[in-house]
């Protein structure tokens, strides 16, 4: 009797002991500023609310004023802190897989599909990204990408021209996707094929940062019909080459067979196929927008116009006088003021507004406690558009550029940050710089129709844009 009372004494006393540092824990834990909002739901509508394209989002930019760089919310039954703090970010960039871990919303791993590259870890992570780096790393921009963007712009561009006026977000975005379908992946550019895996790519990309609501006529419900018939597209494909060996192409889908059919294999077809799809999401959509951006801030300022002619007409001269009249990767990198125009174009378009991580372990910062399990949301659009660390922050203008460096990860993030840093941020830049020499030495433009562009997590186009390109004399 006496040692059980003992034993529940001593109990007793730890648990009285546990429960005090408990409380003393939980009422000295401070989290950041915010509201939760409504139960479940959060503050997801507003989140979701559209705004003003060169304008901090109406969501952030009220919370910001109120609360400071680092506030709380909930978005879609989770619990999320928005930073817009340059130290913090760093810290979620630096600190991947200690105190951090990448993460996307649930709606966005359905369309993209589970097992894409931003769902790893790891080793499996850096496996996955060598696989693509050997399509859009820096040897095959140069030696074989470059020539094939020009010849791309080039016939897009003189196509284009053949119309009285051109819807731009289709156009874009055909271009670039049936580079990326015909050159990494080996579809026929006028294969009926082709088209349809375009046109259900298309489908799936408008509702992949919608409200995730699953029913007939929401965005979400036709993205995931577009992934679901983009897949069977994707899988006869994969059944074709696995069960013929010998078609070789020197293509993405060479490799991915090639690691498939490895003795004990780490990729899986599920990983491949997911992995197919991020490529082609990622080498078409983002590059499609940023051009648009272009034709639209462009067309407002025709004194950037009229430096980027001089710039590049000078490199147009030295490609004459070469026997075979080709772009070259000295020529690329040349383009001095053509890179600040894409970099602001970038900056201002944000087209990554946020970048999501989930932490792993309770951190402690500035006083503030931010819980292992909640998400944090680096605020990159929140980064580009402060006047204290760009002067006239809403203003286009790439000069700015002649002095700060894109290479600013604390200051830039159009491409992430960290060991995330997008692997096809070169295959972007040199496209746009390709696209321009040729959009910019050969032909004038003017809008015809609309040009509105809004955001709530991406870009959205609520109307039509169209334009007229006119060939210089």
């Amino acid at each position: 009797m006496e040692i059980r009372s003992l034993a529940v004494g001593v109990a007793t006393v730890v648990l009285l002991v546990s429960s005090f540092v408990l409380m003393r824990w939980r009422s000295s834990r401070r989290l950041p500023p915010g509201s939760m909002g409504l139960p479940l739901i959060g503050e997801t509508l507003q989140f979701f609310a559209p705004g003003s394209l060169f304008e901090l989002s109406p969501f952030v930019s009220s919370r910001l004023k109120r609360y400071g760089t680092i506030f709380k919310t909930s978005l879609l039954g989770s619990s999320v802190v928005f930073s817009a703090d340059e130290e913090f970010n760093q810290m979620a960039f630096q600190q991947e897989g200690k105190l951090f871990q990448s993460c996307y919303p649930e709606s966005f791993n359905k369309i993209i599909g589970k097992h894409n590259l931003q769902a790893q870890h790891g080793f499996v992570f850096k496996y996955l990204k060598s696989i693509i780096h050997d399509f859009v790393g820096h040897q095959t921009l140069k030696e074989v990408l470059i020539g094939e963007f020009e010849k791309a712009a080039r016939t897009s561009l003189r196509l284009w021209a053949e119309h009285p006026s051109v819807e731009l977000r289709e156009a874009t975005f055909a271009m670039t996707f049936n580079l990326a379908a015909t050159k990494l992946m080996s579809y026929e550019e006028s294969s009926s094929l082709l088209e349809d895996l375009r046109k259900n790519v298309f489908a799936f990309i408008q509702g992949l940062f919608s409200f995730p609501v699953y029913i007939p006529g929401t965005s979400f419900y036709k993205s995931l019909k577009g992934r679901k018939d983009v897949m069977k597209i994707l899988k006869k494909t994969l059944k074709t080459r696995m069960n013929s060996p010998e078609l070789r192409y020197g293509d993405f889908w060479d490799k991915l067979v090639e690691e498939l059919t490895k003795n004990d294999p780490i990729l899986t077809e599920s990983m491949a196929l997911d992995l197919a799809i991020a490529m082609l999401f990622a080498s078409s959509e983002t590059t499609s927008q940023s051009i648009i951006l272009a034709f639209k801030l462009l067309a407002e300022h025709q004194e950037v116009i009229k430096k980027l002619e001089e710039e590049q007409e000078e490199i147009m001269k030295k490609v004459g006088e070469r026997q075979d009249s080709k772009m070259t990767w000295e020529d690329y990198k040349s383009m001095q003021f053509t890179s600040q125009v894409i970099t602001e174009i970038l900056r201002l378009g944000s087209i990554a507004p946020g970048i999501l991580r989930k932490v792993m372990k309770n951190i402690e910062y500035k006083g503030y406690t931010i819980p292992e399990g909640w998400h944090v949301m680096v605020c990159t659009q929140a980064v580009h558009l402060n006047p204290r660390i760009y002067e006239e922050p809403l203003s286009f203008n790439p000069s700015r550029w002649k002095e700060k460096s894109a290479g600013d990860f604390k200051h830039f993030m159009a491409f992430g940050g960290g060991m995330r840093f997008c692997v096809g941020a070169d295959y972007n830049l040199l496209f746009m710089s390709i696209f321009l020499h040729c959009l910019i030495t050969k032909y004038r433009w003017k809008i015809i129709k609309g040009g509105t562009i809004t955001r709530s997590f991406g870009l959205e186009f609520p109307e039509d844009f169209n334009v007229q390109l006119i060939p210089k004399a």
